[in-house]
């Protein structure tokens, strides 16, 4: 693949001004500028994935409004914005508070809070230069110090921001703009660490103090993945204006269109890459528009001129895995579906409640919708006599690189067994039932603590398990079989069938899983008996029969539990 020099793509940069000034790869997304100013709203919550220029885009505001670039409106020359006099007029006029919470990843409420102080201490400390304003009281100069010192109570780091804007407005005779990004991330790290309810309230504080009570707040933009719950942290924020994935405001100010993204690759000589990067990188929707791609895959293919999972790698995916590897039988079945390339219908809801994502499906489907891995196909009322239940959404996997990603960390579920379980999958396409029961009994004692969630026991840990199991089959087997699962056929609803691509080279398979059950059965052997005997009175078969597979190519095995421990059975 050949790849021609166009402007420099700079991977990583979050300055506005560097990428400006150095002349590097950059697509212009200052018309975001006007889009936001025109609306009016005094507090914007905007949600896009990670990796979509939130923080470029937050950073260009700061370049635009902030007294402190007054002097450098000519980086905006030449752009959208700059085509309009009056933006002209209003570059570098306000007093701007930028802060990010993107790395405020602790493990505990104590560490947070003294994250989030420092964050305030530090953005204090840039403006000292209010210590020597005449309006500066000696209370005023005590409080600007105490906090710069970074310990202060808890009632001082939620005030600290609303009394900076009063510093501010004092100063400058002219209220604030304030430009928070990342606001979501410490309390997913809440979520995923136990400290749900202690970061809620503190984050309710500091958000009624900044935003809500306010009087010297001109405007302010908040971006993050997820538009955490109204009760959780926005209960008191009645001017919030909330723009997520499907809201049709500022739609193409995050992340590139598909004419910005051809048009980039024309630039760097890689044109004839078109239909291959829409397959990879295309999919993401943003109100109505669709055909978005993600900026961070789309530079780095600019760069490299190399198709990989740039975007599903930038970041930890654990609380994804987690969620769906403990998840329930129906949540997996889901996932097998979306892994073969169909679609799921399911409500979501933009509101994430964090705290019910351990019990709710559609709290995790609505994560995976805001946090970019899934798309909506389409959606339609869930009940046109009762509108007020909402809507019903199909969803897809965005796009090839998210489905890689999802089949890598399907695969690592199984890495504390890899070779058990690759060893397995030989196994048993070599219909060798004495290895595949060394093997599964291996797999299955390493792994199935990692698939229960600790709130289930007994007969649920093997269905968690092995639903878990047949992902797996489906990443490892996907080249050469239809992998089914729960599927109607015969006079019932068999577990796993596995159709072979080419019948002429391998045989089908059908599985059926059991647990033990003390009242009907004495042994792990009477179980895999009452498996055969399923598979056989049910006749899965039927449905591998009435596509042209010959019976006598097509092997039954019953899957028996006991707690660890399984025994497998051929029908022959």
């Amino acid at each position: 693949m050949g790849k021609t020099a166009g402007r420099t793509v700079a991977i990583g940069i979050q300055d506005f001004g560097d990428l400006i000034r150095k002349g590097y790869f950059y697509i212009d997304k200052t018309d975001f500028i006007r889009e936001w100013w025109e609306s009016g709203d005094s507090v914007t919550l905007i949600t896009r994935p990670r990796r979509f220029g939130k923080t470029l885009n937050m950073n260009m505001l700061e370049y635009f409004f902030s007294v402190d670039y007054a002097e450098q409106g000519e980086l905006f020359e030449g752009l959208s914005i700059w085509e309009h006099e009056e933006y002209r007029k209003i570059q570098g006029t306000y007093p701007v508070i930028s802060l990010s919470f993107a790395n405020v990843k602790e493990k505990d409420f104590l560490s947070t809070k003294e994250r989030i102080a420092q964050i305030i201490a530090d953005l204090y400390i840039q403006h000292d230069f209010l210590l020597s304003d005449e309006s500066m009281k000696e209370a005023d100069k005590s409080y600007f110090n105490s906090v710069c010192m970074g310990n202060g109570s808890e009632v001082q780091i939620t005030g600290a921001v609303h009394k900076l804007s009063n510093f501010l407005y004092r100063h400058y005779k002219k209220k604030v703009i304030i430009l928070l990004d990342e606001y979501d991330t410490p309390m997913q790290e809440a979520y995923v660490d136990g400290y749900w309810e202690e970061m809620t309230a503190f984050t309710r504080s500091l958000f009624n103090s900044t935003f809500k009570t306010n009087p010297w707040l001109e405007r302010a933009v908040m971006t993050g993945i997820t538009r955490v719950s109204k009760e959780s942290v926005f209960s008191e924020l009645n001017n919030l204006e909330v723009v997520t994935t499907t809201t049709d405001k500022y739609t193409s100010s995050f992340g590139f269109t598909e004419q910005e993204v051809f048009a980039g690759l024309d630039e760097c000589g890689l044109g004839e890459e078109k239909e291959l990067v829409r397959k990879w990188y295309d999919g993401f929707i943003f109100g109505r528009q669709k055909d978005i791609y993600n900026p961070w895959s789309i530079l780095n293919f600019l760069d490299k001129g190399e198709y990989m999972t740039y975007w599903a790698n930038t970041s930890s995916n654990s609380l994804v895995s987690k969620l769906i590897r403990e998840g329930s039988r129906n949540l997996k079945e889901n996932f097998e579906c979306l892994l073969q390339g169909r679609t799921i219908r399911t409500q979501i809801d933009e509101q994430i409640v964090y705290n019910q994502l351990n019990g709710s499906e559609r709290a995790i489907w609505s994560l995976l919708l805001a946090s970019g891995y899934l798309k909506v196909v389409s959606f339609e009322k869930f009940d046109k006599l009762r509108p007020e239940i909402g809507m019903e959404y199909e969803l897809a996997l965005t796009n090839l690189e998210v489905k890689l990603m999802f089949q890598n960390m399907v695969q690592d579920w199984f890495s504390q067994a890899d070779s058990d379980y690759n060893d397995f999958i030989k196994a048993l396409l070599a219909d060798d039932i004495e290895a595949m029961n060394e093997y599964m009994n291996r797999v299955a004692f390493q792994t199935f603590s990692y698939f229960d969630t600790g709130k289930t026991a007994g007969r649920d840990e093997p269905e968690r398990f092995y639903h878990g199991f047949v992902l797996g089959l489906m990443v490892d087997l996907q080249d050469r079989y239809f992998i089914r699962s729960n599927r109607e056929s015969g006079f019932g609803r068999y577990d796993v069938v596995l159709e072979p691509k080419c019948p002429e080279k391998n045989n089908a398979v059908i599985i059926e899983f059991k647990i033990l059950n003390t009242r009907n059965e004495n042994s792990l052997e009477d179980t895999v008996q009452s498996a055969l005997r399923q598979i056989e009175e049910k006749q899965y078969a039927v449905e591998l029969v009435s596509r042209g597979i010959a019976p006598e190519h097509i092997r039954s095995y019953g899957f028996a539990f006991q707690g660890k421990t399984v025994l497998i059975g051929s029908s022959e």
